[in-house]
C-alpha cells in the first residue's frame, strides 16, 4: 500500500514538473490596464515593462525591488527613459527584497492609485509564483494580466522554481486548513 501512494505521489510531481517546464507562461497580448509591475532581477523585465508604458497600454509603472543604492538618475540612463516619463509614470520602489515582499509593496502601491486593473511582467519561469503571491496581496476584484518575458531556463532553475512554487502552496494551504 505504501509502495502504492509514494508511486502516484511520484507520478503526480513528475507531471507537474513536466507542465511546469513545458508549459511556461507567455507575454500578454495588448489589453490596456491602470497601472503595469514589473519584478526586478532578471534581463528583459524592465525592458519590456517600459515598452508596455510606451505603447501606452498602461499609464504607470512600479519598479518593485530596486535596489537602495541604485538612484532614480542613474535608472534613467541606464534604461534610456526621458526624465518627464519618469517624473510623471515611474516609480521606483526600494522596500522589496524577494517575491514576496514585491507583491505588498505592489499591492500597497496599486491600492493608494486605486487600481482596478494591473499587468504583472516578470520572467516566464517566475511569473506563476509571482502571480500568486500579488494576487493574494491584491484588493478584492482587482483584474492581473500575466505577461511573461520569454527566457530561456536552466533545468535547475526550473527544478528550484518549481519547488518554491510547491512549498508556496503547500505553506498557504497549511495556513487556511488552520484558520
Amino acid at each position: 500500500m505504501f509502495r502504492r501512494i509514494a508511486a502516484f505521489l511520484l507520478l503526480i510531481w513528475v507531471f507537474g514538473f513536466l507542465w511546469f517546464a513545458v508549459a511556461l507562461p507567455r507575454p500578454a497580448g495588448t489589453e490596456r490596464t491602470d497601472a503595469v509591475i514589473v519584478l526586478t532581477g532578471g534581463p528583459g523585465r524592465i525592458p519590456r515593462a517600459l515598452a508596455v508604458l510606451r505603447q501606452r497600454l498602461a499609464p504607470r509603472l512600479l519598479v518593485s525591488g530596486v535596489d537602495p543604492e541604485v538612484l532614480p538618475r542613474e535608472f534613467m540612463l541606464e534604461y534610456d527613459v526621458p526624465a518627464d516619463l519618469m517624473r510623471c509614470c515611474i516609480t521606483l520602489g526600494y522596500r522589496a527584497f524577494d517575491t514576496r515582499s514585491n507583491a505588498i509593496e505592489a499591492a500597497n502601491w496599486l491600492r493608494k492609485r486605486r487600481a482596478r486593473t494591473v499587468r504583472l511582467v516578470t520572467v516566464d519561469w517566475h511569473m506563476r509564483r509571482a502571480a500568486f503571491e500579488l494576487g493574494r496581496e491584491l484588493p478584492k476584484g482587482t483584474v492581473m494580466i500575466e505577461d511573461a518575458v520569454r527566457s530561456q531556463p536552466s533545468l535547475q532553475i526550473l527544478f528550484l522554481e518549481y519547488h518554491k512554487l510547491l512549498a508556496r502552496y503547500a505553506i498557504d494551504t497549511w495556513q487556511r486548513v488552520r484558520g
